[in-house]
Formats: C-alpha cells, structure tokens, sequence
C-alpha cells in the first residue's frame, strides 16, 4: 500500500446554519425545503451536501466526474470516453479504472457507479466504485419553521389584453426562518485503497466542507448559509468506528430560533464521550465559527485540555477564532 494513501478511519461532524433560505427544496412537495413533519426538523440529502463539495473542487480544477463537460451535459458512457480520450468503449481495462481513480477526485472520495452503454457487436457494462466517504442526511438540532408568507410576484413587459404593457406572474418561494443543520460522516481507510484516496484529497475535503458552502450556495434560493462547527477525528487503525456523533450535541433553546446569536452550544456530551477512546485518535481537528456561542471556556481551552496531544485547529480563509466565551 502506498505511503500516500489514507489507510485509517475517520469520522466527520458538520453543522452549518441556513437562515431565511431553503438549504434543499423537495421537487415532490412543491420545492418547500426538505421536512420531517412528525419531527420538526429540516432535512437536507448527502447529495446536496456532495454537489457543493464537488462544485467547490471544481471551480479549483480538479477533474470531476459528476459534472458537465464544457458546459454539456453528458452521459455516463461520453463522459468516460472524454477522461479516457476514446472514441469507443465497451468495458474498463485496469489501466482505465487507474486513469480515472488518478484523473477524477470525486470518485476517488465518494465513489461511482458508471454504466457503459451496448455498442454495436457488443454488452453493455456497469463498473462500481464504492466511496470511502459517506454522509448521512443532515437534519436541523432546532425545530424548524416555515417563513409564513411565499408568494412572489415578477413584472414582465409584453402585450396583455388591452395591448402592450406589463403583466404579472404568481409562484411560491419557500423559505426556513432558521435551521441548525448536522451531518455525520465517515472516511473508510478500507475502501480509500481501492479508489486510491490519498491524504492529500482527504484534506481537500477538510478545506471544502469549510468553504463550500460560503461560495458555491451564492443563488438567490441558497444564500444565507454558513460553515458553523467542523470536526473530524481521525483514528489510528481501520476498525474504529463510534457512531453517529450528533446526539451529543445539545442546544439550550430548540424552538422559535432567528439567528445564531438566539442559542447556545453544550458540547461536553461529546468531549466526555470522545475522552472515553482517546487512546483510539491520532488527530482531532477543528474549526468553529466565531459567532457560534459555546457553553463553558472557549473552545480551543476546552479542547486543548482534553485532547492535549492530538487537536489542529483549522483555518478557514487564512482566520480562525476558536470561539466565545460565555
């Protein structure tokens, strides 16, 4: 195995905040933000949170798979055939499967499923990539609630009954008032060896979850999200795996929220949990926002208490604040 390659476990806690926006629209529901009636939460899909990863690495030159090719979109099939530089292709050769690993990052973290369309004289074929990173779908830590007013209106100018002038048109923008959104994520050190992930792209990822957002959610239904607290914790070894962080995280006010300024964080649930397997973490690493308002001493205190030996804290656009104190 190669010295490069990413051959431990981690795993991912991220929250950003969405406020008066809708962070994912439902296309069976009227494009309203994605809910859980029952339960009050927003929800957002992985796969949102992937195309601004994606598009963020992009916009740097990376080669991305998922993608349009000089502003076309293509199929699986040409757009294979475009990385390879083939004009035909009925299956994948070891050295295209290595091409493509080399060639495309985000197959590299999160895996592909790439159909090849029957030729003539030919079967089609299917290859699998399996991604060592995975998210789950992200839910809000607050209960959240519907901007009460959607309706919009737009002017056109053009010819109405009585002749030239300007006429209007009706439709509905769904908006939240505020949401807390958490998503858990893991990287396999298994998997990456079969797509080749390296420990520099598993940085990149690092680097995306924390920009991403701020410049690739810059439409007028996606404006007014925020990176609010990242933490990956890196393990020593390819079997540790503790599960799904966020219901250690406790807010002390869940309802009626506006603003990030409207509630506090308690991360010692988390702290005392972690504590518990230090001797499993390599690395701890970090960002939080300096608006969000932590319970207790600034988070870099508190951490660098607990976790002497293994917390990086991360910048993000060349300035990090590691918090308030309360």
């Amino acid at each position: 195995m190669s010295e490069n390659l990413y051959n431990v476990n981690s795993e991912i806690l991220y929250l950003y905040d969405a406020k008066m926006t809708n962070p994912n629209g439902d296309p069976d529901d009227e494009n309203k933000p994605r809910f859980d009636y029952e339960k009050e939460v927003n929800l957002v899909s992985d796969v949102r949170l992937k195309r601004y990863i994606r598009d963020y690495l992009q916009s740097r030159g990376y080669g991305i798979f998922v993608s349009k090719v000089d502003g076309e979109t293509v199929d699986a099939t040409e757009r294979l055939k475009r990385v390879l530089k083939k004009e035909k292709l009925t299956a994948l050769s070891k050295e295209d499967t290595d091409q493509i690993l080399k060639e495309l990052i985000d197959v590299r973290l999160f895996g592909a499923t790439m159909p090849i369309k029957a030729q003539e004289g030919s079967r089609g074929a299917t290859s699998t990539f399996t991604g060592p990173v995975q998210f789950s779908w992200g839910y809000s830590l607050n209960k959240g609630e519907l901007v009460r007013s959607n309706s919009i209106t737009s002017l056109f100018a053009g010819r109405t009954e009585e002749g030239k002038g300007e006429y209007g048109t009706f439709g509905k923008d769904w908006r939240l008032y505020y949401s807390l959104l958490a998503f858990y994520g893991i990287i396999s050190g298994y998997r990456a060896q079969y797509t080749q992930l390296t420990k520099e792209d598993v940085d990149l990822l690092d680097d995306a979850l924390l920009n991403a957002i701020p410049l690739m959610a810059s439409t007028r239904s996606k404006i007014g999200q925020k990176p609010r607290l990242f933490l990956r914790i890196e393990y020593k070894d390819l079997y540790t795996f503790l599960g799904d962080l966020r219901g250690k995280i406790v807010l002390d006010r869940e309802t009626g929220l506006r603003d990030i300024k409207d509630f506090t964080v308690d991360l010692t649930p988390l702290f005392e949990f972690l504590k518990k397997y230090e001797e499993k973490i390599q690395k701890l690493l970090v960002y939080v926002d300096p608006e969000l308002r932590v319970k207790g001493e600034p988070l870099d205190e508190q951490l660098s208490t607990l976790f002497p030996h293994c917390v990086t804290f991360l910048p993000k656009s060349g300035d990090h604040h590691a918090g308030n104190r309360l």
